[in-house]
Order: structure tokens, then C-alpha cells, then sequence
């Protein structure tokens, strides 16, 4: 299996995209993390979504979990009203890591240590030419593992 046989379409955002739509497609479609591409379209970060969730919660309480309690169920459920204004940019951590990239030729076990290496819960799929590069989609770690137990059968 290579690696352009086991890219998928996948959702993508750009740096400016607003981070409250961000948010909405990863729970939309249950997505582990967002491809961030940038001005022109090459993969530029990996935004989890457990990034976007950490962004909702007040620092005092990443601190000091037990002050969860004291924020009321009113208060609580609006916690997504911090992204409001926020682009996908502004949620990125400032020492993120380039995002895991193969080839278009890369075999399984290539992209498996990608992600491995990566710790990334997907790959961005690019296939290099005369003309450049173009994104042919991505590898998420659940459609990887669906695939090679496949294979075990």
C-alpha cells in the first residue's frame, strides 16, 4: 500500500479561516485534528482538536482543575464564545510542529513512522512535480489502522 492509495479527502483550514467554524468542523464531523494549510495550500499545521478544546478553558483551571467545579453549568456551556473573533492562527501554539508530510510513494510503514515520529493523529499526503507540490489528501491513524489490520486478515 502506498501512501496516495490510502489518502482520503479531508475537511482543511486556512491560517485565517475563523477559529469558531474551525471548531464546528471538528465536532461536525468528529475529526481528530485539522489540516492548516497555508497561502498556498501546502500543509502548515496539524490543529487538534484537543488543542481547540484546551483553548476553551480557562487558564486557572488548566492550573488548578478542582476551580472547574466552582464555574456554573450557565457559564460552562459557553465556553466556545472565547474562539469568537479568534483565526485558526491564534490557535496554534506558538512551537508547533511542522505538520507530518509524505510522498505520494511512501509505503504504510513510511507513513506509520511519520505519524509515529509526529505523534500526530494524521499525514498530509503531497504529491512533488515540475510544478510544485499539491496536497492529495490525508492519512488519519484510524483509517491507517483500518488498513493494515485488513491486510492481517
Amino acid at each position: 500500500m502506498r501512501a496516495r492509495d490510502l489518502a482520503v479527502e479531508y475537511e482543511t483550514v486556512g491560517l485565517d479561516h475563523d477559529a469558531l467554524d474551525a471548531a464546528r468542523l471538528l465536532a461536525e464531523y468528529r475529526l481528530p485534528a485539522l489540516l492548516v494549510l497555508d497561502e498556498q495550500g501546502a500543509p502548515k499545521a496539524i490543529l487538534p482538536a484537543s488543542q481547540m478544546v484546551r483553548l476553551l478553558v480557562p487558564g486557572y483551571v488548566i492550573e488548578d482543575p478542582t476551580l472547574a467545579a466552582v464555574v456554573d453549568e450557565r457559564h460552562a456551556d459557553r465556553l466556545c464564545a472565547n474562539l469568537a473573533g479568534l483565526k485558526v492562527r491564534d490557535c496554534l501554539t506558538k512551537t508547533v510542529p511542522p505538520p507530518a508530510v509524505a510522498a505520494a510513494d511512501d509505503t504504510a510503514l513510511e507513513v506509520a513512522a511519520r505519524m509515529a515520529q509526529a505523534r500526530s493523529p494524521l499525514v498530509a499526503v503531497v504529491e512533488k512535480d515540475k510544478a510544485g507540490a499539491r496536497l492529495l489528501g490525508v492519512i488519519t491513524a484510524s483509517h491507517l489502522l483500518e488498513r493494515l489490520l485488513a491486510a492481517t486478515s
